[in-house]
């Protein structure tokens, strides 16, 4: 019997990528920002929080996410988006599952929350933008992000698949059950990509599995 998978649903930051916490610490070093520092700007000042969820559905630029978060941390505005993924890496055993999907006949799809593409786009940086997969959806574009159902929804139909046809990788857990809502199988991944790419590869290409 085959698996009952034909696609593949992968996160950017954190799935994708090397881990968001590890990019940000090593951020906050080379700006020589207080430790956490950047992490209270993105998540509990109240202009921070603002700015990053209106850039993640296009209600804001990637230069006012510049310009306020550089502003709130007092340091250079310029290019600051660049410079807090500096740090941000391909993780290769994520993209080799996904490489390996692909070449079995699964769809694989990017499912992001944006950091922006103009004046940088850090998916075509890291060399995993349209040319990599068979669907891009971003939050920027779609004018709404995870854990919207409809983002999950969007998604679906840019693959021409249902829910059940699916599998999804996030590295937060709050992004899950809107998906499972539409069928689609749900993977956490936390800080071992070894043991999530072993996981996918046993869902999407052991042919013994029903």
């Amino acid at each position: 019997m085959t698996t009952p998978y034909r696609g593949l649903i992968l996160d950017f930051g954190g799935v994708l990528t090397t881990r968001m916490r590890l990019n940000g610490e090593a951020f906050e070093k080379s700006e020589g920002l207080e430790p956490g520092a950047y992490f209270h700007a993105l998540n509990q000042n109240p202009a921070g929080v603002a700015v990053y969820a209106a850039l993640e559905v296009g209600e804001a630029t990637q230069e006012d996410w510049n310009r306020i978060i550089g502003g709130i941390l007092g340091i250079d505005a310029t290019d600051l988006m660049r410079r807090a993924l500096a740090n941000l890496h391909p993780e290769p055993q994520i993209v080799d599952v996904a490489r390996r999907a692909r070449a079995a006949g699964i769809k694989v799809a990017m499912l992001s929350n944006s950091f922006g593409i103009e004046p940088y786009n850090p998916y075509e940086a890291l060399g995993m933008y349209t040319n990599f997969f068979d669907a891009v959806v971003l939050s920027e574009l779609e004018g709404v992000r995870k854990p919207s159902p409809r983002i999950y929804q969007r998604v679906l139909d840019a693959l021409e698949l249902a829910g059940p046809e699916c599998v999804f990788v996030d590295d937060h857990a709050e992004n899950l059950p809107p998906a499972e809502t539409l069928g689609i199988r749900t993977v956490h991944h936390t800080t071992d990509p070894a043991a999530t790419a072993k996981l996918l590869d046993a869902l999407l290409l052991d042919r013994t599995l029903a």
